[in-house]
């Protein structure tokens, strides 16, 4: 009786975290307590597309997969309330289409962090997060690229089906291998995420804008739909718009949609 009275306790604590309704702030301590510390951290998916700004053959057709997760090394033990975590990202561009299907760019992102939740007085969730992450292609001589930057995180629920993420960096290390880069990814990025007919059907946004005066930037939005009622798999549309889609080819711009599946991260994923 208790072991089921407690996951009624942690199904509602979940739901109230996931619609800015959140009890205390002991719930948010039991609910963090309870969740998994391995979990997938981004998108993970494997989409396939075309160029909208080439003519379309096997050169300018690709696949483009993810692969992120995310370990949470303690609990809110640390000063402040916060916790430590670590995560992982690779990007990849495989040109599927061409004879002997090369990988055209593998992008690796690793990144560790401290991260901290609190609650508006609203009761909606909040998360703020200090990381230090490195990205490179793992080439070496002029394909090498690579790049570290200290970020700042933040993430706020604006409704009970929408949030607001918003990522700051300071870069450093990068001019060796791109000395221009920053004029392309420029400092920080926006994504917003909204669930629409009762979570089927996901939209998310993400810009960012170069640091140079003219329009360098990226546009990448993504339509999901989601597979089965409790599943976490999706049917996804994605357009890719601008520069620095991969580190290789940064200072080229792209145009590319494409179609595939997602896995998403769970409801109950905190970050």
């Amino acid at each position: 009786m208790k072991r089921i009275t407690v996951s009624i306790i942690l199904f509602f604590a979940f739901e109230n975290i996931v619609f800015c309704q959140i009890v205390s702030k002991d719930s948010l301590n039991l609910l963090f307590i309870k969740a998994p510390s391995f979990t997938i951290f981004q998108d993970n998916y494997f989409l396939t597309g075309i160029s909208l700004n080439e003519k379309i053959s096997n050169n300018s057709s690709d696949a483009k997969f993810q692969i992120s997760f995310k370990q949470r090394l303690t609990n809110t033990n640390l000063p402040f309330n916060t916790y430590a975590f670590l995560t992982y990202t690779q990007k990849s561009f495989w040109d599927i289409y061409r004879n002997s299907s090369p990988f055209k760019e593998n992008n690796y992102n690793p990144a560790i962090g401290i991260g901290k939740f609190f609650i508006r007085k609203n009761n909606c969730l909040n998360f703020i997060a200090i990381t230090f992450e490195h990205e490179s292609n793992g080439r070496d001589s002029i394909d090498s690229r690579s790049w570290n930057r200290i970020c700042m995180d933040y993430k706020t629920f604006l409704s009970n089906r929408a949030y607001l993420f918003v990522k700051l960096w300071y870069p450093f290390d990068y001019k060796y291998d791109n000395p221009d880069l920053i004029n392309y990814v420029g400092y920080g990025e926006v994504s917003y995420n909204q669930k629409f007919i009762n979570d089927k059907i996901i939209f998310d946004l993400t810009l960012r804008k170069g640091a140079s005066w003219d329009n360098k930037g990226a546009f990448n939005s993504q339509i999901a739909f989601r597979l089965s009622k409790n599943a976490n798999q999706y049917l996804s549309i994605n357009y890719y718009y601008g520069y620095a889609e991969n580190l290789i080819n940064y200072k080229v711009k792209t145009q590319m949609i494409r179609f595939g599946i997602v896995i998403k991260p769970s409801k109950f994923n905190l970050y």
